[in-house]
């Protein structure tokens, strides 16, 4: 089983509700000035982008067409410091068919970035440096190294029974790939329990807007609209089918039916106790709840009490008696 799933790791994997898996390489760009200094125009980012192609292109024999080179320059200089980068990006490689094996797309892709991480390009007269790095979520070899080294000190001298992880958390998918169809464009419980019900079967599973994905992003990128993203907890019964399910979804982006969109997500493994912390947060306010509603009874309950001794019926009689 686990020799299938390396086997497949450059092969398009086909899931439900029109989804496929697609393998790539992805490289995080960042550009400095070789040295601190002060810009008083933004960078052409165009002019930049073209720099690196060609550059790939001659030492590389790297042939990109110019949307698989992302590059977002820094706009406003005045609220640059002399040391900050002045654009950043990304670079997909997606003709991977000189690649065989996992193995070699990993070497193939360190090689890649180390060799045109620190390279100088000049533009405009003014030298920059550029910094390239492997984003952590396509790195499945880094992220299972941590894992096995959380639990090698969670589990030590603790308990006898080996604990290993469960959950997959996926952040920046489109939502509209996960709604039902002429329903909503919210993403769907039902619908992302079909779809990842393909890598095994399902614990727990949490759907929600991601509206904190941009926040962090470039300020120059826009308002973000509400919704247009998703974060997905997936909880997985055996460690098997998590084990390879993540394997999958590492050093991929998601392609739906009929679209030319490829989106890419971050995925890592759950180390907080999700669906753990939801049940006890949960827990915690069942308990609030009830205590409340305790402490209002005790509280309401002597003058009920009191109120009924002045207006029972013997009271009542004991009153016409006298008159």
């Amino acid at each position: 089983m686990r020799r299938n799933t390396e086997d497949e790791a450059l092969k398009e994997l086909e899931i439900e509700n029109g989804l496929t898996l697609v393998p790539r390489v992805k490289l995080n760009l960042t550009v400095y000035p070789s040295t601190p200094l002060t810009l008083t125009h933004p960078i052409d980012d165009w002019k930049m982008k073209r720099a690196l192609i060609d550059f790939l292109s001659t030492s590389h024999s790297l042939s990109l067409p110019e949307d698989h080179l992302q590059l977002t320059r820094r706009r406003d200089t005045k609220k640059r410091k002399r040391q900050d980068p002045v654009a950043s990006g990304t670079l997909h490689v997606w003709d991977l068919s000189f690649l065989q094996t996992e193995d070699h797309l990993r070497a193939w892709r360190t090689r890649l970035a180390e060799s045109i991480d620190g390279i100088e390009l000049n533009l405009q007269g003014v030298k920059f440096k550029l910094a390239v790095t492997v984003p952590v979520s396509d790195d499945f070899e880094a992220i299972k190294k941590d894992w096995e080294h959380f639990y090698a000190f969670q589990n030590r001298g603790l308990s006898r029974v080996k604990r290993e992880p469960d959950t997959i958390v996926l952040r920046g998918l489109p939502s509209r790939w996960f709604a039902e169809p002429r329903v909503s464009s919210k993403p769907s419980m039902l619908v992302t329990h079909t779809i990842f019900s393909t890598f095994g079967k399902i614990r727990n599973l949490n759907v929600a807007e991601d509206d904190d994905l941009g926040k962090d992003a470039d300020e120059d990128g826009g308002d973000l609209v509400s919704g247009l993203y998703c974060k997905i907890v997936v909880q997985f019964e055996k460690y098997r089918d998590f084990h390879d399910a993540l394997r999958v979804l590492c050093g991929r982006s998601l392609q739906k039916q009929g679209s030319r969109l490829k989106a890419d997500y971050d995925v890592s493994w759950d180390k907080d106790g999700f669906f753990r912390n939801s049940r006890n947060q949960a827990q915690e306010k069942n308990d609030t709840v009830s205590t409340i509603a305790a402490d209002h009874y005790r509280s309401e309950a002597p003058r009920h009490q009191a109120h009924i001794s002045r207006h029972s019926p013997e009271n009542v009689r004991r009153r016409r008696f006298k008159e």
